[in-house]
């Protein structure tokens, strides 16, 4: 499991939700919105379980359980301060309308 999240987008999540040191977001996948068919990022307050994948960023505890790795794995998430612009970007999923297109073709 590797998730990115740049300095800029953790001050922004922290920032926007008000984290303090200690903290703990959790990113998981949600059904429904704008992503790849029909999936996207959700957020919430949570505690991480030992199996989670962590990132700590200026003391807040960003992760991901391991239900969802299948998802957020290899994701990367920008923050773009000039523009005010997420970005969430994602290796695995090239076609956003069908994200199990990619890996039928890399099985060919």
């Amino acid at each position: 499991m590797k998730l990115t999240i740049t300095e800029a987008a953790a001050r922004l999540y922290i920032k926007e939700m008000d984290l303090q040191k200690g903290d703990c977001l959790r990113f998981f996948v949600r059904i429904g919105g704008v992503g790849s068919g029909g999936f996207s990022i959700g957020v919430m307050f949570d505690s991480p379980t030992e199996r989670a994948y962590i990132i700590k960023q200026d003391g807040v505890i960003f992760f991901v359980e391991e239900d969802d790795f299948w998802y957020l794995n290899g994701m990367e998430i920008h923050y773009d301060e000039d523009l005010g612009f997420l970005q969430i970007q994602s290796p695995s999923f090239e076609n956003i309308d069908h994200p199990e297109e990619k890996s039928k073709q890399d099985a060919n």
